[in-house]
């Protein structure tokens, strides 16, 4: 269903935009694209807590742990929420904190960018910036990541774009169609079989 809201008013260009799915669903190189097209700033979570630190992402983990990492991968996000208008690249865990699924959806549209997982697995398999890819079945991981993730990227997005085989600069068109058609209407997008593109993505 496609419901209004407080921020019915707001454009494609007005409204912040936060991408969320799992490792290699092209959060990034899409956002950086569509923020471009919309005229906004875009960020990317991991890498703004990698510039606020001075150090990657896989040493974090080995210092802090995964607890230490999503400690400050929440506070992180709940600076650049407070930016506008912008796009933002999530890390793929951000969601599994109650309070970050909350912060997104009230500061802007949240777009899952769904893929299965042996599609992620061939987009990461040359990737060693994964901590929580170092494992002997890396492909067996992001199937199980697939199963935890996907019912709270579900719950948390207003739209969910399969990303299948499409290049990054159509995937951002696509995107950037909707998001313009759901804003042209004076609604906010929330999930449901009419505001979905893909329903399923299987792992």
């Amino acid at each position: 269903m496609v419901t209004g809201s407080p921020d019915a008013a707001l454009s494609a260009a007005d409204r912040n935009i936060f991408l969320v799915g799992l490792m290699g669903a092209g959060k990034t190189s899409v956002g950086r694209l569509l923020a471009r097209r919309l005229g906004k700033a875009f960020y990317d979570c991991d890498h703004e807590i990698e510039r606020v630190t001075g150090v990657r992402i896989p040493v974090i983990f080995e210092i802090e742990g995964e607890a230490g990492f999503r400690a400050r991968e929440s506070k992180m996000l709940a600076e650049l929420v407070q930016r506008s208008p912008v796009v933002v690249a999530t890390g793929g865990g951000a969601v599994l904190a109650e309070e970050n699924r909350a912060l997104l959806k009230q500061h802007g549209t949240v777009v899952y960018l769904c893929a299965s997982a042996q599609e992620l697995w061939q987009r990461t398999r040359h990737d060693r910036n994964r901590p929580l890819l170092q494992t002997p079945n890396p492909l067996a991981k992001l199937a199980e990541l697939y199963n935890e993730r996907d019912p709270l990227y579900r719950e948390v997005a207003g739209l969910v774009i399969d990303t299948g085989s499409q290049s990054v600069s159509a995937l951002a068109h696509r995107l950037e169609q909707k998001l313009a058609q759901l804003a042209s209407a004076g609604c906010t997008p929330r999930l449901d079989a009419h505001a979905t593109d893909a329903k399923t993505c299987a792992p």
